[in-house]
């Protein structure tokens, strides 16, 4: 049994959400005004668009944070969940292409980027079939149903084409299938598969290969390969201890590409230095500590799985990305969470926030004393 104590939710997690929600505003705007406005004759377009897929996150994450029952274990409501999202991956790929992609859903001159969503459907997905299944999860026949099902889905992303969001999707499902309790050796066959898979594509085209040779090579083809790996880490170096200031930045007049997406830590770090850069990274740190917390207290198991899943999502992600950042590894394309522009990462983001908080206020009921 369990009580639904409302509004006894972790608020040290979401004053930590918070405070990336608000930095990145800032940063976005810093990074962007100036690209705004000679694309779109407005210098607060990207801030405006930020805001408001902030607004609408802060109320879905409040909404499901304060909803008593827990929806996201019901199966049908999962599976119905898990069915719908690949349907929006598959229908990603007769959309116009945008820079070349079919990454985007556009509708009445909205786009929504369904892989984002993916990442939380799989992890409430895998943690309640291996909720459902943990008495026989360790059997070749039950691993069939999760393996095709992540299957399906990175196809669908590598095919759009996203090939570090698809290599994502098999991490952190992985991951997933790991805590849920299926042993290493039912990793192998799967996982030597999946190696085949993406070296596959990794090798289909060119640009895939230039980011690898560019990472193993730095200093080689400095003004192709590894010229945006290189800005970022002059902007991170321009910063110093305490940065630039805020909107000073050199390297986001057009010489850092992606200056507000991918790469804005390095515009954060050049523009708050070392002491600024540090303060995001602790960010991140509580919000995996008070992530784990929550899942460690949870008194579920697919309770325990989602809050898991959710927590090391987020973190995964941020550790790529500033890891991009400071040259630690291939350019991917993955974001910042909560700081990066883009309203699909960031609903999405606050959509696991509000998951969070709602497990975090879920309890086990204290049985009585005869």
């Amino acid at each position: 049994m369990e009580v639904f104590r409302r509004y006894s939710f972790d608020k040290a997690l979401l004053i930590i959400t918070l405070l990336l929600l608000l930095t990145g505003i800032i940063m976005v705007f810093s990074s962007s005004a100036i690209l705004a406005g000679e694309k779109y004759h407005q210098s607060f377009y990207f801030l405006t668009q930020q805001i408001i897929a902030a607004i609408a996150g802060l109320i879905l994450m409040m909404f499901i944070a304060n909803f008593r029952h827990p929806f996201f274990t019901l199966n049908r409501l999962v599976n119905l969940a898990t069915g719908f999202t690949l349907l929006l991956l598959l229908f990603c790929l007769v959309m116009p292409p945008v820079a070349g992609t079919h990454r985007w859903l556009q509708f009445f001159g909205l786009r929504f980027q369904p892989s984002e969503l993916a990442k939380i459907i799989l992890i409430i997905f895998l943690a309640n079939y291996c909720s459902e299944k943990a008495q026989s999860l360790n059997r070749w026949k039950t691993l069939l149903v999760p393996v095709t099902v992540i299957l399906v889905f990175v196809l669908a992303v590598l095919l759009e084409p996203d090939y570090s969001t698809a290599i994502f999707l098999c991490l952190i499902s992985a991951i997933m299938l790991f805590l849920g309790g299926v042993k290493l050796k039912y990793f192998i066959i799967p996982g030597l598969l999946a190696s085949l898979m993406f070296g596959f594509f990794l090798f289909s085209a060119s640009y895939r290969l230039n980011r690898v040779h560019g990472f193993l090579t730095p200093q080689q083809d400095q003004l192709g390969r590894t010229f945006q790996v290189r800005q970022s880490k002059l902007a991170i170096g321009a910063g110093g201890l305490l940065g630039v200031s805020l909107g000073a930045s050199t390297q986001k007049l057009y010489f850092l590409p992606c200056a507000h997406t991918d790469f804005i830590f390095a515009i954060a770090g050049e523009e708050t230095g070392l002491a600024g850069s540090l303060i995001i990274i602790s960010l991140f740190l509580i919000f995996l500590l008070r992530g784990l917390k929550i899942a460690d207290r949870a008194p579920h198991q697919n309770y325990q799985l989602i809050a898991y899943g959710l927590t090391i999502s987020i973190s995964i992600q941020a550790l790529l990305n500033i890891s991009v950042v400071l040259g630690l590894g291939p350019v991917t394309g993955i974001p910042l969470p909560l700081i990066s522009y883009g309203r699909s990462a960031l609903l999405c983001n606050l959509l696991a926030v509000g998951l969070l908080l709602n497990i975090s206020q879920r309890k086990a009921e204290a049985k009585p004393v005869l």
